[in-house]
């Protein structure tokens, strides 16, 4: 269990959040951290202050393209997809470990790069990142297929496989947490991923794929992109080699993925979109005060 009353402690003791920079600006392709091909960044700001934090490494069509096919190699021909399960299992336990090692510097990153309080980040977002990735670690040796009754003399059984390389594009509410609600499922399953990280909030979901590689995932496994969404996120929905897109945002964005992610192959689109928040009207209510 992650202690957060002691991290809390701690961080108000010796922990100053303030003095943490970023590590990692630069976009992570087939295990290495690399400068865009067009050499192009954005600057990324605190919005609790409106001051630069950094700049960071624009990803286009074409980085998309390289870390989709790095995707591609690592599902097709790396070791990822014939690995154990409890192997996989293991190495995002060790990934979990290695974020909570590095506990508060990610909330300090989450909280300066979202604008959000540290202590949130602390007793929430970054508690609850380790939470999800040792959820779906647990899951990855306890996917199972089944045994089906047939008539005659027949063997059938079903096999789960993974679906291949999975397009995974966040928003800014949550980054630490919607890369872990992205990935945890993603690799546990044995598929492969390219990360399109909300470009108001690159700065966490970098460094955590920086421990990933700490962690010893092999190359292309995670890909980790930050860019915008009209160049990088569309590239990636539309690319021919992307089995997968996971989406979460707008309602407009998700309309505008399902046109367009079919364009070159049949993809599998799953659209988490605007859906929070919603109202309980009863009948002796005032409707027109009720949808305003």
């Amino acid at each position: 269990m992650l202690n957060t009353k002691y991290l809390l402690k701690k961080s108000f003791g010796t922990f100053n959040p303030a003095q943490v920079k970023p590590r990692v600006t630069q976009l992570l392709i087939d295990g290495k951290f690399v400068n865009s091909v067009s050499g192009k960044t954005f600057d990324t700001y605190n919005p609790a202050t409106e001051e630069k934090i950094t700049s960071v490494q624009e990803a286009d069509r074409a980085d998309v393209d390289k870390a989709v096919k790095a995707a591609r190699k690592a599902f097709d021909n790396g070791p990822w997809r014939r690995m154990s399960a409890y192997e996989r299992g293991r190495l995002m336990y060790k990934l979990a470990d290695l974020i909570e090692k590095n506990f508060d510097e990610i909330c300090a990153l989450e909280a300066l790069d979202n604008g959000k309080p540290f202590t949130f980040a602390q007793a929430a977002d970054i508690a609850l990142v380790v939470k999800t990735i040792r959820y779906y670690a647990g899951w990855a040796d306890k996917i199972h297929g089944d045994t089906v009754p047939i008539g005659g003399p027949h063997f059938c059984y079903t096999r789960d496989e993974p679906v291949g390389v999975v397009g995974q594009i966040i928003p800014w509410n949550f980054p630490a947490l919607m890369l872990a609600w992205k990935l945890g499922p993603a690799l546990a399953t044995g598929c492969t991923t390219v990360v399109k990280t909300a470009e108001q909030t690159p700065l966490t979901a970098l460094r955590i794929g920086e421990l990933a590689m700490e962690a010893g995932f092999p190359e292309g496994v995670i890909n980790i992109l930050s860019g915008y969404g009209p160049t990088a996120g569309q590239a990636l929905a539309q690319h021919a080699l992307v089995d997968k897109v996971a989406f979460t945002g707008s309602t407009e964005v998700g309309y505008e993925i399902m046109r367009t992610a079919h364009k070159n192959n049949l993809k599998r689109i799953t659209l988490e979109l605007g859906g929070k928040s919603a109202n309980i009207i009863m009948d002796d209510a005032d409707i027109d005060l009720g949808i305003r």
